[in-house]
This record gives structure tokens, sequence and C-alpha cells, in this order.
């Protein structure tokens, strides 16, 4: 009777007996295989909540099954050819004309998997786009976006597909890679007649007040990335520096910070700063201003 069918489709279609088997054979395949993965997948998602699982198991799942698809599918076709050396002839060639931007993916999704400039959940910017890995793939990754028209570190609510091709020609910044903080500064400008000094040991104590407890643990971190990265840092701990500048002082605070609590440790420095500042008349904030200047008139 499948023989029967496959006549008939051979006569409907004016194909060989042969290449209907494939195509019958090749059917087979595909649906046995995609009822394998939906199987697996079922057994995973039934046994576990853990959101990390069931993405990780959905990634390995469907590349084994696409792998073993593809050598199955390969297999069966190849021995149609008259040779081996004809099919190689033949794939190379459309490779070479239509697919460089795929095998260029292709070797970008080995070298993400090898070399792992960064993981999912890991924060990056890869040329002007910054974001948190979301998910990779064959061919792309996808970040969640941030920034932008954002002012500040956080979701624009927006995803972002990126070809994998582009890790070859674009710097990736990894903000979380081995040392999960980041430097951050605060701006503080004062008047030239303010007490100067008195704003400065405010702000060493305020920076000091909200960020001195990742010091240990920053440094902790730099010892160990320090086994791969030549990184070194002496100074760790919050500072205040000095400058002059056109409007008057400018005081700055440095300080570490986790990469997602930039813009929340900013606003709690800054609502203790106007707090401290407004308690003493000898400091004033300043900001563009007109003088006037009238000199007495000459006799």
């Amino acid at each position: 009777m499948l023989q029967q069918s496959e006549t008939r489709l051979a006569d409907f279609f004016t194909l060989s007996p042969d290449v209907v088997e494939n195509l019958m054979i090749t059917t087979l395949i595909l649906v046995a295989l995609t009822i394998v993965r939906f199987g697996l997948l079922a057994i995973v998602y039934r046994r576990s909540d853990n959101v990390m699982l069931h993405y990780t198991a959905k990634k390995y799942v469907s590349y084994s099954v696409a792998f073993i698809g593809l050598f199955l599918i390969g297999r069966l076709w190849i021995d149609g050819f008259h040779s081996f050396a004809t099919f190689l002839g033949l794939l190379s060639a459309g490779i070479a004309i239509s697919l460089k931007d795929i095998i260029l993916d292709l070797a970008g999704w080995i070298y993400l998997g090898t070399r792992k400039p960064f993981e999912l959940g890991d924060r990056i910017q890869i040329g002007d786009i910054q974001g948190d890995v979301i998910d990779k793939r064959i061919l792309k990754f996808s970040v969640m976006e941030i920034g932008n028209w954002v002012d500040a570190d956080q979701s624009t609510g927006r995803v972002v597909h990126i070809p994998n091709h582009q890790v070859f020609t674009r710097p990736i910044f990894n903000y979380t890679l081995g040392f999960h903080f980041i430097w951050n500064e605060l701006v503080v400008r004062l008047t030239f007649e303010s007490n100067w000094k008195k704003a400065k040991e405010i702000l060493q104590k305020l920076a000091e007040k909200h960020a001195s407890e990742l010091t240990p643990e920053a440094a902790r971190q730099i010892r160990e990335t320090a086994k791969e990265y030549m990184i070194v840092t002496s100074v760790l701990t919050p500072t205040v520096y000095t400058d002059v500048r056109d409007f008057g002082i400018q005081l700055t605070i440095r300080y570490l910070t986790h990469p997602r609590r930039r813009r929340g440790s900013a606003q709690m420095i800054w609502e203790d700063v106007l707090l401290e500042f407004a308690k003493h008349p000898d400091i004033t904030f300043a900001y563009p201003t007109t003088r006037f200047v009238q000199s007495s008139p000459t006799s």
C-alpha cells in the first residue's frame, strides 16, 4: 500500500519514486523528532518550576533534535547524489554565495559558547546598544534595552535582537563579568563663597554611609578576577574630589555600586545631601547666574 502511494505521488508530481520515498521518510523523521522534542520538554516542565532550567532544557533539546534531524535527513538525501564529492561541491558553492552572514553568525555563536564574553543575565553594551542579555541563539542574541530615552540605566521595555557576528566587529562592554560593581560619580557644584571644606566633609560621610559596605566584597572579587585578568585597583573606598570651575567649586563623589542600583544609590545620596546642606547657610549650590558690576565713575 505504501508502494502504491509512492507511485501515485510520483506520477502526480512527475518525480522519481526514489525522490518521493525520500520525501516521505523526511516527513516521518520531522514528525518523530517534533514529538520527541515536545515529550522531553513536557517532562522537564512537569518536574520543575525553575525558569532557568526550563530555558536551558529548551535550548539543549532543540539544538540536539535539530542536529539529529540534519544528520538523518542529510544522510538520506546524500545517497541520492552520484557521489559525495558532487554533493560537497554543490553545497560549498551555495554556502559561498548565499550563506555568508549565516556562517558568520554560527561562528559568533561558537565564540559566545566557548569564550563566554557574557552570559544570560549579564548587563552589556555592544556598540551603542546597552541592555541585559535575555536570550542566546544560533544566529542572534537578545537584550532588554536600557538607557536610550530613559535618563538612567533602567529598562526601556524594548527587546533588541543582535546578530551574533557583531561580536567580531563591535566592542563588548560587560558590566557584571568577574567584577560585579561599577564606579559611579555625582557632581556637586558650590559657589566660591561657600564653605567648601565643610561641604566636602559632609559628602565624604554620606558616601561612606551608602557605599562603604561594598568595599570588602569588591576587594574579594578583584582578587578572584585578577587570576584571569590584569586588574589592579588600589583605592576602593568612597572618595570626594575637589576641582575649580568657572561657576565655582566642584566636588565629585566617586563610589562603588551595583550596576542595576546606580540610579537608586544616586537618589539616596542626593536626598541626604539636600537635607544636610539645608542645615548649613554657609553652603550654597552654584547654578547659572548673571552678575552686574558697577564701577564708580572716575573724577
